[in-house]
């Protein structure tokens, strides 16, 4: 069984925590996972930058380009994380837009993910249908998880339709907007998170977008499984360093 199917199934709320590679620094990125894992974090979402990040707000496309201006590519990411699994247990997946994995080569790129260590992927320009048909065979050959995001918008069928061919968890972005942190969810968004609970899919829901303090991340763990904290975390690097990570995930799970 894939990490993640068994870290899904642990009786608790999950807090999933995404940072950028090679930010604040380029030889931060082990640190940070390792620091992470050492503060009871239970998922973690390694971002791949990209140029043009479209689902991402100003933070974390701030990190992106710091990130690249550091010198982080693939290769650089699949070399810095050779040994990582000496070290770290928890699940691992790589965040990214679909063109640098493209650029890389699929196959070659779901290779390197299975020899470093890496369970999963969250590639949100990447159409469930296009994965499907294309690529979801290879996936599975590499035992990677691929994980689908939904939004308010999207149609029961197509919910539906995702549940149906996920095999680990959904990532269920909390609003239409990008990412970043905001004070608490209103009644629209409980709403929603409700809405797709009764809906009973096979898969847990895992909330992201929104999500900064023990309040919003509460909020969004009533009705899902657990929640991802980026832009947050990201801000929390960037002023306090990668030495000060537990203050930080400990203020999330008090």
């Amino acid at each position: 069984m894939n990490i993640i199917n068994q870290t899904l199934q642990e009786n608790k709320k999950l807090l999933s925590i995404y940072f950028t590679a090679g930010y604040p620094n380029l030889d931060d990125t082990v640190t940070i996972i390792q620091n992470l894992e050492k503060s009871d974090v239970d998922f973690i979402e390694i971002g791949l930058p990209f140029s043009d990040p479209l689902a991402d707000g100003p933070t974390i496309q701030a990190s992106s380009t710091q990130a690249l201006q550091n010198g982080m590519t693939s290769e650089v990411l699949f070399k810095q994380l050779k040994d990582i699994r000496k070290t770290v247990s928890i699940p691992l997946l790589i965040m990214g837009y679909f063109n640098p994995i493209f650029q890389y080569g699929v196959e070659a790129f779901c290779k390197k993910c299975q020899k470093v260590g890496i369970d999963g992927l969250i590639i949100p320009d990447l159409p469930v249908d296009v994965f499907n048909e294309n690529y979801k065979v290879t996936f599975e050959k590499y035992g990677l998880i691929n994980v689908f995001l939904i939004t308010p918008q999207t149609s029961v069928e197509r919910i539906n339709y995702i549940d149906s061919i996920s095999n680990g968890f959904i990532y269920m972005v909390s609003s239409a907007s990008v990412t970043g942190s905001q004070s608490g969810f209103g009644e629209v968004q409980t709403h929603y998170f409700k809405r797709i609970a009764d809906m009973k899919l096979k898969n847990p829901q895992i909330v992201g977008f929104g999500i900064s303090n023990n309040k919003t991340f509460t909020q969004a763990t009533e009705y899902a499984k657990g929640a991802i904290i980026g832009s947050a975390f990201i801000k929390h690097l960037s002023t306090k360093g990668v030495d000060k990570i537990d203050s930080f995930v400990s203020s999330i799970n008090q």
